[in-house]
């Protein structure tokens, strides 16, 4: 079967790809919604499961049922594989099968391809994506390795190397899954397991530009404009995060209050990297301090970066807005990051997914605040993990309403898409040659 996604004249690649990430999430829908995926044979109510699967496929870790005492191995390997399709793409996926296929992709593909992975220009996407796929098959494999050795010692050898395989897929996804209940509180202080969940998160949430960037390094031995900003962005907010979270928590007895210094360290950074994009977590998140519930909601709403298997705004996004600040204060008419100028038209499409987040967030917000009896704060922390797509929860979602839940739902689903890519894809037909990249070394959205 030739390999080509057709492309009538009225579907633009955003509704192409909208459409595909509503195919898969009706898909797994319907598989954890089969007797065989849930505990005692019994169907799932179909609004936990839609509600699960749009969790997995979006990549954010919200569930409304606990994942290990509800879901059989079926249903735990179907949210598995709707975690690697959600996070590298189901388009990306289609190309890895076409390529063993040795089939030969279209001018159309390529062009899926580059919303696809949110590039600037179709040179070189398909060995971007060859790249891309190596890179995450390979640290995956030798994270599902290392963890299913630290594992053996808790567990019997075949559970250790699924539950590894299952997290190094979660993890390096930022897909915010785990089949521990608790998340991973009791590895807290295991370097070893905060070490590989890190550079798992880390790694899937700086985007495939910078992967392949990154791959060629020691080759070229330069980066673009767009990978330094997005490496030096994301150390930034770790680093921040990690003192922000250590400082606030450090006397919180229901935190990190017990913990030995060591201990400290390791949980203050892990939640900062988790943060911004995995959802998983070594400390209770419902104990932590409204002060820093508050600023965990800032760094989600942040995200990881372009082309990621992460959400929010966007490092790229962030850093603009506060480039044009800084600017601004200083009385200068340009924003400048590394001796280069950013485009004015950058900065309006900064401006504009900043806006247009917030005014879906306040929106969820509102509406929850009208179908949910729960305080104000934990729903906007939900309202804030869900448009992130991160995962981190204070225990309200499972508590929701059906109306909630599929608020919630739509809610990842927009954060997971972006609202950019959404209101290209509603745009009308006539308008459709006005969607382009802006130029410039800078991906943003």
């Amino acid at each position: 079967m030739r390999f080509s996604v057709k492309m009538t004249k009225m579907a633009s690649p955003p509704l192409i790809l909208v459409a595909g990430l509503l195919a898969i999430i009706a898909v797994g829908t319907l598989l954890l919604m089969l007797p065989a995926a849930s505990h005692g044979g019994h169907s799932l109510h179909w609004i936990d499961a839609l509600f699960t699967a749009t969790s997995a496929a979006c990549v954010t870790g919200l569930v409304a049922v606990d994942v290990n005492t509800t879901f059989t191995v079926f249903g735990e390997t179907v949210i598995m594989i709707l975690m690697q399709l959600g996070g590298l793409g189901f388009m990306t996926m289609a190309t890895l099968f076409a390529l063993v296929l040795g089939r030969k992709l279209s001018l159309k593909d390529r062009l899926l391809l580059k919303e696809a992975i949110n590039a600037d220009s179709m040179e070189g996407i398909v060995r971007i994506i060859r790249k891309v796929m190596i890179f995450s098959f390979t640290i995956e494999g030798i994270a599902t390795v290392i963890l299913a050795l630290r594992w053996m010692a808790d567990m019997p050898v075949g559970q250790a190397f699924y539950y590894g395989l299952f997290h190094a897929v979660s993890l390096f996804n930022n897909g915010g899954f785990d089949l521990f209940g608790n998340s991973f509180v009791q590895y807290r202080g295991d370097w070893l397991f905060n070490l590989v969940a890190s550079v798992l998160v880390i790694s899937g949430g700086l985007g495939f530009i910078v992967l392949s960037e990154l791959f060629d390094f020691r080759r070229t031995r330069k980066l673009s404009l767009h990978s330094k900003l997005v490496l030096s962005v994301s150390g930034g907010l770790i680093v921040i995060g990690t003192v922000v979270i250590f400082v606030f928590e450090f006397t919180n007895m229901r935190t990190l209050g017990p913990l030995n210094f060591e201990e400290k360290l390791y949980a203050s950074f892990f939640q900062s990297v988790s943060t911004r994009s995995s959802g998983t977590s070594t400390v209770d998140i419902t104990g932590l301090r409204q002060a820093t519930q508050f600023f965990m909601m800032l760094l989600m709403f942040i995200g990881a970066s372009p082309g990621s298997t992460g959400g929010g705004i966007k490092t790229t996004t962030f850093i603009i807005m506060m480039g044009a600040i800084i600017a601004m204060v200083r009385g200068r008419n340009d924003i400048v990051f590394f001796k280069y100028r950013v485009p004015k038209v950058m900065l309006m499409k900064a401006l504009t997914i900043i806006i247009i987040s917030l005014l879906i967030y306040m929106l969820v917000v509102m509406l929850l605040l009208t179908t949910e009896d729960a305080p104000f704060l934990p729903l906007a922390f939900e309202a804030s993990s869900a448009i992130g797509t991160v995962g981190l929860s204070v225990g309200v979602t499972p508590h929701l309403t059906d109306i909630g839940k599929l608020i919630i739902c739509a809610t990842m689903f927009i954060g997971r898409i972006g609202p950019l890519t959404i209101a290209y894809a509603l745009r009308p037909r006539s308008d459709k040659q006005l969607y382009r990249h802006p130029e410039g070394h800078i991906i943003i959205g």
